[in-house]
């Protein structure tokens, strides 16, 4: 076995380190909360900020297999000669059958309440006999109405992203992740609606699909951590999560990216609050990399650690990262005792300050945890005494310790992957991302393959640990901007009505 396979299963082994939760993150210690005049400051900065470019990164691969879990089961249900409880996910799917964007009487024919038309509306909706949504990725599937058409996901971030993703010149760039098979599902999607909306929105779209890079996929093991075999005796490999496509993110040539997944689209109506929004943490994200690059060009500027302009901004931007980022120093940045500190140390306090303010930048909208599922904001303190702010996964946390389990329940925020990232430092350059990864942050979970049990690694998560060594800044955005279609019922909530 090479190197990497054996060091993932030394992984599986001794499994990943409990991160060291200092606090939640909550409004005034972590979360910014804005007025409406603030929030109206910060959308106004990003239309006036200069810009190196601007993308929308939409992570969309998989199948939409998990999003019909429910329906599945309920099929075999019926196809075994029996019904379904009357509140059941079928059995309410097929008595809303016509308030879904995908009905049409060609294919579901006349609603009614029995349980042949469960049968046909679910085999309908998830076969090949008709739609065959239960094999085909989200971003195709049809998600809201109108009256003068009918829209995928995908076509509802096209709209999106024409409203506040534009460039100076038009055009509007996203970076869509999807997988290799169904790429002509997605060219197919595309091609229906890129030259109508185009026109529509004097627009032109620039669009890449990329995929998630199968070097990054994970060995998996036994429940026993010894490597998993298939039927050909050959080492399982999978893929390894939303952390793999920090690859595809540092593919990335624009400055600015906005993250959101596929699935969190609304109705068009809701346009209006989704793009303020953006613009609010475009706005924030841009005030935060233009403050960063002061302070940096400020440093080069001063060449003499010692010289007291120079203790006097080190003192400032110590200041700064503590008040704005949540980040607290390790004891070698405590900062001299005025000019007669060494030269030693002075120089290593300018370099620490350095180091921590010429990284990648993101800006996370954080809504009030109303039961929806989501990463949580946390201070963490890293190995070396420093603190940041970082988005954790229920599963990175202790529940066999009472301070972790106190911080997790006393969270008021959880981040519904809308991010909003800086990805240039202040000369101009792009970074390479893959420097700011927390390898020691990961996930360890039980899967299956073909009925036999598994245990899957997954890379540290896109905004978790790959992101770990960003600079981060939270800001709180209205619940409403947050509409996941986790499964096909919730496209029965307003957001996704007419």
């Amino acid at each position: 076995m090479d190197t990497k396979t054996l060091a993932q299963i030394e992984r599986f082994r001794k499994g990943f380190p409990w991160l060291d939760i200092v606090a939640p993150a909550t409004p005034g210690k972590g979360i910014e909360v804005l007025d409406e005049q603030a929030a109206s400051e910060a959308a106004a900065y990003a239309d006036k900020a200069r810009v190196a470019g601007k993308c929308k990164f939409v992570p969309a691969s998989g199948a939409a297999s998990r999003m019909f879990k429910d329906i599945f089961a309920g099929l075999d249900v019926l196809r075994g000669g029996a019904d379904v409880p009357a509140g059941s996910p079928v059995a309410r799917l097929a008595a809303s059958i016509r308030d879904f964007a995908f009905y049409t009487e060609e294919v579901f024919g006349t609603p009614e309440d029995s349980p042949a038309y469960r049968r046909k509306v679910a085999e309908n909706l998830l076969t090949d006999s008709g739609l065959d949504y239960g094999s085909k990725p989200k971003g195709v599937l049809k998600f809201h109405r109108y009256p003068q058409e009918v829209r995928t996901a995908l076509a509802e971030h096209l709209v999106e992203a024409q409203e506040y993703m534009r460039n100076a010149d038009g055009s509007c760039n996203l970076t869509v992740t999807i997988s290799p098979e169904h790429r002509p599902l997605f060219e197919a999607a595309l091609a229906e609606v890129k030259p109508v909306f185009e026109q529509r929105y004097g627009v032109r779209y620039n669009l890449t699909f990329t995929y998630q890079d199968k070097a990054t996929d994970t060995v998996a093991v036994t429940p026993d951590n010894e490597p998993f075999l298939d039927e050909n005796g050959q080492i399982l490999r999978r893929p390894a999560g939303h952390g793999a496509l920090i690859y595809n993110l540092n593919q990335v040539e624009d400055e600015l990216v906005s993250i959101k997944n596929i699935d969190n689209v609304a109705h068009e109506r809701f346009l209006p609050v989704t793009a303020r929004y953006k613009k609010v943490l475009m706005g924030r994200a841009l005030a935060l990399r233009d403050r960063i690059f002061g302070f940096l060009q400020a440093l080069d500027v001063e060449s003499d650690p010692c010289s007291a302009s120079c203790i006097a901004l080190c003192d400032q931007i110590e200041a700064f990262l503590a008040n704005t980022l949540c980040v607290s120093l390790p004891g070698v940045a405590a900062g001299p005792a005025g000019a007669t500190a060494s030269a030693s140390a002075a120089a290593a306090r300018v370099a620490l300050l350095r180091a921590k303010l010429n990284r990648p930048i993101r800006v996370c909208g954080m809504v009030k945890n109303q039961g929806e599922p989501g990463g949580g904001p946390f201070i963490i303190r890293a190995a070396d005494g420093s603190t940041s702010l970082q988005i954790l996964e229920s599963v990175q946390i202790n529940k066999d310790n009472p301070a972790a389990v106190a911080a997790l329940s006393s969270a008021t925020h959880f981040n519904p992957v809308d991010l909003v990232c800086c990805l240039r430092n202040y000369k101009g350059e792009k970074f390479n991302l893959l420097e700011h990864v927390d390898e020691e942050t990961g996930f360890i979970s039980s899967k299956s393959y073909k009925g036999r049990e598994l245990k899957a690694l997954e890379l540290p998560g896109l905004w978790n640990g790959s992101m770990s060594d960003w600079n981060t800044l939270f800001v709180e955005v209205p619940l409403e901007t947050f509409n996941p279609v986790k499964t096909v019922l919730d496209l029965l909530r307003p957001a996704h009505q007419a």
